[in-house]
Parts: C-alpha cells; sequence; structure tokens
C-alpha cells in the first residue's frame, strides 16, 4: 500500500459524519465556529489507546475552557466504543468508522513500523481545526504516552 495522503496545517478539514459511542450522527459540521481537536487512535480498551483518551478525559475541562472540543475516532463499533466510554468514565464523543473512511481522509490510515516490521494498519494521529474548518495542525505517528501535554504545549495552553 503506498504512503497515505498527509495533511498539514492550512489544509481543509475533510468534512465527516460518523456515529457516536450512542449510535448518534455526528459531523464535523457540528462543531462550525468551535476549535475541534479530533484524535485517531487504533483500537478501544488495548492500553495505549486508554491511556490517551484517559489522558484527554483528565484535559477535558482545560482544553474546552480554552475553546476546545475532543473527538476521538477508531475503527470500533459503536457498542465497543460505548463499553470503552463506561469503562474509563470518557466524556468526549467516540467515533466509530469501521469503513475506515473518515481515517482515510486524513492520512490517518496506511503503512506504519510496528516493532520493527511494516504494517497497513491505523496511524494514532491527531488534528486541530480551527472555527472556518481550517486545520492548525495535523500530527501523524504520535506517541499515546505524553501526547496531550505535548499537544497543549503546541496550543500555546502551557505556560
Amino acid at each position: 500500500m503506498p504512503e497515505a495522503l498527509r495533511l498539514s496545517a492550512g489544509d481543509p478539514a475533510p468534512a465527516f459524519t460518523l456515529a457516536d459511542q450512542d449510535g448518534t450522527s455526528v459531523s464535523l459540521s457540528d462543531f462550525a465556529g468551535r476549535r475541534v481537536i479530533l484524535y485517531f487512535y487504533p483500537a478501544a480498551m488495548t492500553p495505549g489507546c486508554t491511556t490517551q483518551a484517559c489522558d484527554f478525559r483528565d484535559n477535558l475541562a482545560s482544553l474546552g475552557g480554552a475553546g476546545y472540543v475532543v473527538l476521538g475516532v477508531s475503527k470500533d463499533s459503536v457498542g465497543k466504543l460505548k463499553a470503552f466510554q463506561e469503562e474509563d468514565g470518557l466524556t468526549f464523543p467516540l467515533l466509530s468508522d469501521p469503513e475506515l473512511t473518515v481515517h482515510q481522509a486524513y492520512g490517518a490510515y496506511g503503512e506504519k513500523n510496528s516493532y520493527g516490521r511494516i504494517v497497513t494498519g491505523v496511524l494514532r494521529s491527531t488534528f486541530v481545526i480551527d472555527e472556518t474548518g481550517t486545520l492548525t495542525l495535523a500530527r501523524y505517528n504520535v506517541k499515546a504516552t505524553g501526547h496531550v501535554k505535548s499537544l497543549r504545549k503546541a496550543l500555546g495552553l502551557d505556560a
């Protein structure tokens, strides 16, 4: 599989509509006029993804206070996302993209190095979208641990 398309700051954020953990349709356009942190993770209820999701959960008040909405996206089913939300007390929308359509639109699915092997899968990625629907930050292959702290610094939220 060829290198995935990569988005950059300044690109328009690809539009999407996906079901959340409750089966409710959520569209990027629902957040027009607001800033969005959209992050892609490989699989609910795995150690790294749980660490990352709980880190976002624990920083949600300060991110929200700075005007950001957080949305998590994975290929998991709505039912698995609901279990993930309940098990870890996640209080932001988790979106189901089983067909990987949105992953591919954002370049968050493709070849990656996994323990020395090249495999095709979800690239742990984060995008910040401004009020007009333009990307202000695009990060690929981020680490689960410490990612939110690094993101906060990039957004100027940590002095």
